[in-house]
């Protein structure tokens, strides 16, 4: 049960992460389109690089949560599959 807990912490972790990170991407897509608007090209190069890199660390943790859901549902059969002695 405690390897079970563990799991559920650390994805919970890693969600509070998820949900920052798209949130701050869609906040910097929302400048970059107002940049491009204004056509300021060395602020926009800044925000699409700003972009660039979020959607990187945006996968990165997507990848670490889709990991964390199998390791805790394998986690929870094991806990509920294993016959007791």
């Amino acid at each position: 049960m405690d390897h079970f807990n563990r799991l559920v912490s650390e994805q919970m972790v890693t969600m509070e992460k998820l949900l920052y990170l798209q949130g701050e991407l869609e906040r910097c897509q929302l400048i970059e389109e107002e940049l491009q608007m204004l056509q300021n090209e060395t602020n926009l190069e800044s925000i699409q690089s700003d972009i660039k890199s979020m959607k990187k660390e945006l996968k990165e943790i997507q990848q670490i949560f889709e990991t964390q859901t199998e390791e805790l549902i394998n986690s929870y059969r094991e806990m509920n599959f294993t016959p007791s002695l």
